[in-house]
């Protein structure tokens, strides 16, 4: 049977490379990524049906091998390089590069010597429920091309919902303020990837979410509102302006978003303490297993990449990490890289065994890695003549390698699963795993270097609307707290007891902190997309693992974000061909490019039978989420059907 071909390699990378850029656009909005394992492994198997290739099992196990490493090493990108553009510092496209590749690679030759102890030897133990899922879709080839069809109707919906939400035919958020009983207002954002998302996450995380959002946006800004309402001087961390001057949004900048940062940096700590009896149990697992492994059997099945050249592999990355001046690290930081790098790839591959990819507590892990890198640096790093800038960018660059390790590796766990079940060849799956890491960290890379400069991460008056970036945002936050010391850490603080309470009343505070961090209009749809979930499986009385509208939120999710991605790619060339400043705001050149299409609000403000009802432009801003409604009982009438239902 073909396993490592020259097809399954340019699927892989074709896949990998496009839902690699979905999730960082994505991932940038809401601080969250979406397995990309099942959809890369429907999709390869629709191509291999429409080749009649036959026997094609293993080259479609491939395929999502490469595909799902661009996902993963996405996610552990955009959780930290973005914070540099936030303190100021610009990386070039090639320190992105190399600091992505060398955190790949490292996540795969570390987690191979443990294939062995966690894949075959505990198997029936660790259950790596994604890996499992997806040797069943492959297993069922007919399943598989079926939903294709899903995932392929759900990327053109999604991606002709951005491209006209981007040509202006109704605005991305739906505000409404709230009676002037409090200080607050309700959003929407009318995008079909968050609802994806919600879809993806379930009701229940999705409400918890959506109550951390009330929470900041119902309780906290009102109570804010209303105690600085009558205030004579600014308070800190504003430095110019009065509580009482402020609208909801300027509250949550200045003050709710860093108890938002507390509180996730607290959850994802948290996360990590209560994983401490995994980790123990983990290390005395992986050391026993290691010592106590029989002989190799030598066959096809049980073949690995050989130890030597993994281990010049590893030689080779930790002296570039030293010496490459783009890398940007020292014997500190590259001492630091291996350590955590280490440490947590051994936890993270044991821990997705029992809870999946998908509940990886990456960001605890990154927090951990970046607050010990940073006081490491600060002791021993520290003196006359040392340029602060210089070592927070050697922090974040620490950050940035071992959260795409710890990813990466939560990633090749699962796939090495799924390819233990189906019967692979080892080996040519940890190739393809590299091969996915370098292939995919350029578009990565690429992809941030683009939104960074056309959109944004912080508000400017060039970009009103940056992409949140929460994650990346917590992450500057906390390297500035532990090496300037020049944050509000009474609100900081505060966040962080909240963190605590809700985990003292056995609620996720993680996805509560993102919540609450977050834009109110993000954490709306992606609720009603969790609704529709829950509907669909309150209609069956029971979850189904043959869910389609899994694979169509897979769709929405990389369509949306693909299409997304392609607006700002255009705005950014327009830019630089006419070289016009009006151009530099994605939002204002659209604008500016089909200004002629906004024909439907001046219809409505013009049309004389509707103006004496007094329905104007206004009316129709308000009504932009009839779209999203739309595809919101789109979504759930493809949800509801069985998968044999889902061909035509």
């Amino acid at each position: 049977m073909r396993e490592l071909s020259w097809l399954a390699v340019f699927l892989g990378v074709t896949v990998g490379a496009a839902l690699a850029a979905a999730n960082a656009y994505v991932g940038l909005k809401v601080g969250m990524t979406v397995n990309a394992s099942i959809p890369a492994a429907v999709m390869s198997l629709l191509v291999m049906r429409a080749l009649s290739r036959p026997h094609s099992l293993l080259e479609s196990n491939m395929v999502q091998t490469i595909g799902s490493a661009g996902q993963s090493l996405a996610a552990g990108m955009i959780f930290t390089i973005p914070a540099l553009f936030i303190l100021g510092y610009d990386p070039t496209i090639t320190e992105m590069v190399l600091w992505g590749a060398i955190g790949g690679l490292l996540g795969v030759c570390f987690m191979v010597p443990l294939r062995r102890v966690l894949i075959v030897k505990e198997h029936g133990v660790l259950p790596y429920p994604e890996g499992v899922a997806c040797a069943d879709v492959l297993k069922s080839g007919e399943r598989g091309g079926i939903g294709a069809v899903c995932v392929i109707r759900g990327a053109v919906v999604g991606g002709v919902f951005r491209l006209l939400t981007g040509l202006g035919f109704w605005p991305e958020y739906a505000v409404t303020p709230v009676p002037k009983l409090i200080k607050t207002q309700g959003s929407l954002a009318v995008e079909p990837a968050l609802l994806g998302v919600g879809y993806i996450l379930g009701a229940r995380i999705a409400a918890v979410m959506l109550a951390g959002a009330c929470l900041a946006w119902f309780v906290l800004i009102p109570a804010i509102g209303f105690f600085g309402a009558n205030g004579i001087s600014a308070v800190f961390p504003s430095t110019d302006r009065l509580i009482g001057t402020m609208t909801p949004s300027e509250i949550h900048a200045k003050y709710v978003k860093y108890i938002g940062a507390g509180a996730v940096a607290a959850a994802g700590l948290l996360s990590l303490l209560k994983s401490v009896p995994t980790i123990v149990s983990s290390f005395r697992h992986v050391f026993v297993g290691l010592l106590r492994l029989e002989k190799r059997t030598g066959e096809r099945t049980d073949r690995d990449l050989p130890l030597p050249l993994l281990f010049l592999i590893l030689a080779g990355l930790g002296y570039a990490m030293w010496k490459l001046p783009e890398i940007r690290l020292n014997h500190v930081g590259a001492v630091a890289v291996l350590v955590f790098g280490f440490f947590f790839v051994t936890v993270a591959s044991r821990i997705v065994g029992f809870v999946g990819a998908s509940s990886n507590p990456a960001s605890g892990m990154t927090i951990a890695a970046l607050l010990g890198t940073c006081l490491a640096f600060r002791y021993f790093a520290a003196g006359d003549g040392v340029d602060p800038m210089g070592v927070k960018v050697a922090c974040l660059s620490v950050g940035a390698i071992v959260c795409s390790a710890i990813c990466i590796a939560g990633d090749i766990s699962q796939d090495l699963k799924t390819g233990f079940l189906v019967r692979a060849t080892p080996w040519k799956q940890q190739i393809g795993e590299i091969l996915g890491v370098l292939t995919s960290v350029a578009v990565i890379a690429g992809v941030i270097l683009l939104l960074a400069k056309n959109q944004g991460f912080t508000p400017s008056p060039d970009h009103p609307h940056p992409l949140p970036a929460p994650q990346a945002n917590i992450m500057r936050i906390l390297v500035d707290g532990v090496l300037d010391g020049n944050l509000p850490w009474e609100l900081i603080v505060i966040g962080a007891a909240v963190a605590v309470v809700l985990e003292l009343l056995h609620i996720p505070s993680l996805p509560f902190a993102v919540g609450f961090y977050l834009p109110l209009s993000l954490t709306t749809p992606i609720m009603i997309g969790g609704i529709v979930r829950w509907l669909i499986e309150w209609r069956r009385r029971e979850k189904s693992e043959d869910d389609p509208g899994m694979l169509t939120a897979s769709g929405l999710v990389a369509g949306n974000g693909l299409m997304g991605i392609a607006l700002v790619g255009v705005t950014a060339v327009i830019s630089w061909w006419w070289s016009d400043p009006r151009w530099v705001n994605p939002e204002s050149a659209m604008e500016e490019i089909v200004g002629p299409m906004h024909f439907v609000p001046w219809l409505w403000s013009n049309f004389e039978g509707l103006a004496r009802w007094g329905l104007s432009a206004n009316w129709w801003h308000g009504c932009s989420v009839f779209p999203f409604l739309l595809v919101t009982a789109w979504l759930w009438w493809s949800a509801r059907k069985r998968p044999c239902e889902s061909s035509a």
